[in-house]
């Protein structure tokens, strides 16, 4: 076709042609790898639910197979303060708004590159200018100066034709990026209320356990204080002076320390929530503060990995790396670019637009790479970012599966520890009972009646401890099982 016959119209006929026609897209297309061939998480059954203990939180709990995870599932221990808690520190935790900054950031890249990849580049031009020519440099006789002004407008399109899809996989993988973010939201999310929830748990326990402690200090107190009297008649030696003073000192000396975790449990409590430890007015919870959840859900392994975001964002890594790989593919092939304008030139406004003002190009370029040992070494740079990948992503998932087995152990083990303790402590209660009755009717001394009370402390002590473990173990396996997902959309 000469150029006298070739018609604009039928040049933006042919770039649309050109434009459909680039649908080929090399490198492997992306397939979510097969869930693991397990049935359960541990060896041998599962019990279908745990012991129980006569105490607070020593409830049996019971094993849900539907594996449902209610995304508010710090609702389970029937606490409004936990609950207001954990909402205050989704709406304000400063690592959380990086996190949803972070995601748009991943959107709007996606965005701007789908703008450029998926349709053409169309820009607007309208110019004037203003010229001189001598006629000497013309080549004509006499020293005239021509002046004109000379205007063009015009339209210009240009499309990368991405005939082996390197441009389409560089934006899959921009979009596999954004899935990543969502994810790692989502887990954000995830983290934040578990942190807060095993926090208040925390605060709790140190606190009963404080007050445990100061009871003990104060009974061994008055041993001491008993036996220093004893001393001043002559009916005690000096070394169980010594001995029950050192007693009550690494007795007193132990609660700082406990102090010390309880503020430091405040001070986390308050960044959570996204406030300054000394500006922040938070609740001190105690052990009766909270229920213990008594159906818990349990995912079967290929359910599990749908529900992690953690998984689920290693997963988006995986589809990343192997769209990365098609777009170091890609670079192997020939590479077209196509271009047309079409305007109007002329020497006066009013003939811009007039007939005969008409000006238009068309052009096409292609670019095979002969010879570049660097291209192919980049895609075998990216095949091994890919193998790299999906080791990672097997990685994650074993590591899953692993935490949830860790927990379902957890809560089995610390359920028959609790009930064992509980009985311990009902033993001591028992033994504190009978000896506070013979000290009423003369058969035990004072001494024996604080030594009985020292022990049922220490009883108690464990007993919290195994209290505030059933509590821990169950916001673990709902944290293992990817808590509902909240916010990950």
């Amino acid at each position: 076709m000469s150029r006298s016959s070739f018609s604009p119209r039928a040049g933006w006929t042919l770039l649309a042609a050109a434009m459909l026609a680039g649908c080929t897209t090399v490198g492997p297309d992306f397939k979510a790898p097969p869930p693991p061939a397990v049935a359960g998480y541990t060896h041998g059954k599962r019990p279908d639910a745990t012991v129980s203990a006569p105490v607070p939180l020593g409830t049996q709990q019971h094993f849900s197979d539907a594996g449902v995870v209610d995304a508010h599932w710090w609702r389970a221990f029937g606490s409004p303060g936990l609950d207001a808690l954990v909402a205050r520190a989704l709406q304000h935790n400063p690592t959380l708004e990086a996190a949803q900054a972070t995601l748009r950031q991943a959107q709007q890249l996606y965005a701007a590159q789908a703008g450029s990849t998926l349709y053409p580049t169309v820009s607007a031009k309208l110019g004037a200018t203003r010229e001189g020519v001598n006629d000497a440099g013309q080549g004509q006789p006499g020293h005239n100066q021509n002046v004109f002004s000379l205007y063009n407008a015009g339209i210009g399109v240009s499309y990368n034709l991405d005939l082996f899809g390197g441009n389409r996989r560089a934006l899959e993988a921009l979009a596999a990026q954004a899935d990543y973010q969502r994810y790692q939201l989502a887990g954000a999310r995830l983290t934040l209320a578990a942190n807060v929830v095993t926090t208040t748990f925390a605060q709790a326990q140190l606190a009963a356990q404080i007050a445990a402690t100061e009871a003990i200090v104060q009974a061994q107190q008055r041993q001491l204080d008993i036996t220093r009297r004893q001393y001043a008649l002559g009916a005690a030696a000096r070394t169980a002076v010594l001995a029950l003073q050192t007693q009550v000192e690494t007795t007193r000396a132990g609660l700082p320390a406990l102090r010390n975790k309880l503020e430091q449990a405040d001070h986390l409590l308050a960044t959570l929530v996204g406030d300054a430890p000394g500006n922040a007015a938070l609740p001190r919870f105690v052990l009766d503060d909270f229920t213990l959840p008594s159906d818990l859900p349990v995912a079967v392994p290929s359910a599990l990995l749908r529900q992690r975001p953690d998984v689920q964002a290693s997963m988006a890594l995986l589809h990343a790396a192997t769209a990365q790989y098609g777009v170091a593919v890609a670079n192997l092939y020939p590479q077209i670019n196509l271009s047309a304008t079409l305007g109007a030139q002329a020497l006066t406004t009013d003939a811009l637009f007039g007939p005969g003002s008409a000006i238009w190009t068309l052009a096409g370029s292609l670019a095979q790479p002969l010879f570049n040992a660097g291209l192919k070494a980049g895609a075998n740079a990216a095949q091994a970012s890919l193998q790299a990948a999906g080791a990672n992503y097997r990685g994650t998932v074993l590591q899953a599966l692993r935490n949830v087995a860790d927990a379902l152990r957890q809560l089995d083990n610390d359920a028959q520890a609790l009930q064992a303790q509980s009985a311990a402590d009902a033993a001591a209660q028992a033994s504190l009972q009978l000896v506070q009755q013979q000290y009423q009717l003369g058969a035990a001394s004072y001494l024996q009646l604080l030594s009985a009370q020292q022990a049922a402390q220490q009883a108690r002590l464990a007993l919290i401890a195994a209290q505030s473990a059933r509590l821990a173990d169950s916001a673990a396996l709902y944290q293992a099982m990817g808590g509902g997902q909240l916010g990950a959309s």
